[in-house]
């Protein structure tokens, strides 16, 4: 089955079901979809809005997870912010497509940066400039690339942010493809800085980390923001002071994240 029929299904099916969906704030409300090409093959939730009319255009949001939710099971990538997109209020007031696609089990990885222990056992990153994409990566952007030829799909408010792995995966998609997104959310992720004049003038960002993160050091989205203001872009930067490594539970809480996200155009 193309990669084009399987969309198709998966969009009239989510269609049909429509009048029998419960209001209720459930995961069940994000239909399975898998993206196929070849011998790319990526698993992924997707959440249309509500009163769903494929002869409008939606935004849409891509949700990259991290590291411990990979897999196959088309499941466990909706762990973390599934849940502030099916509150009925922001559903109502941000008609949008919602996508977690789930990158599969490890060695695979949604950046190629390098991971390695240091001599006490902990994993030390090291982000590429450029370098060929992972596995994932490259189902990533066919899947991306697959929405955008959608006549639903408004090419000018197409979104993405990730976690942790998913952060950085943020980070390497837009250097990837700097000519989509109209605004991006990196949550405790990291870049090569060199990378960020690909992308510094062509997508506003909003990074977000914790301070007291002892799996991905916050210097990696300080250095990585000072890179990309100093290309001249549009970068915002939230270090909650007592967070560790789960900065996406306040990240995905943050009051005004939707409102800028939203606000932003290509």
């Amino acid at each position: 089955m193309t990669a084009k029929r399987t969309l198709l299904i998966v969009i009239m099916s989510v269609i049909s079901l429509f009048p029998f969906l419960s209001k209720a704030q459930n995961l069940s409300l994000f239909d399975k979809g898998v993206f196929i090409n070849k011998t790319d093959t990526l698993p992924y939730r997707i959440l249309l809005p509500l009163n769903f009319n494929p002869a409008k255009k939606y935004p849409v949001v891509f949700i990259l997870h991290g590291s411990g939710e990979r897999g196959n099971d088309n499941q466990a990538q909706l762990k973390y912010g599934p849940k502030l997109f099916l509150n009925d209020t922001i559903r109502n007031k941000y008609p949008a497509i919602i996508i977690f696609p789930q990158c599969p089990k490890e060695p695979d990885y949604w950046s190629n940066v390098i991971r390695k222990p240091d001599s006490n056992g902990k994993e030390v990153f090291h982000f590429q400039a450029g370098g060929e994409p992972t596995h994932s990566m490259r189902s990533l952007i066919g899947l991306l690339d697959q929405f955008l030829k959608e006549p639903f799909v408004d090419k000018h408010r197409v979104y993405i942010g990730g976690l942790s792995m998913g952060g950085m995966g943020t980070f390497e998609i837009l250097r990837r493809r700097p000519e989509v997104f109209a605004a991006a959310f990196p949550i405790c992720g990291g870049d090569n800085t060199l990378n960020a004049k690909i992308y510094a003038k062509k997508t506003p960002v909003w990074v977000f980390h914790g301070a007291k993160d002892n799996v991905i050091a916050a210097d990696h989205s300080i250095i990585m923001v000072n890179a990309i203001k100093a290309a001249g872009g549009n970068a915002k930067l939230t270090i909650y002071p007592n967070d560790g490594h789960n900065s996406w539970d306040d990240a995905f809480a943050e009051p005004d994240l939707l409102p800028w996200l939203f606000g932003n155009r290509r």
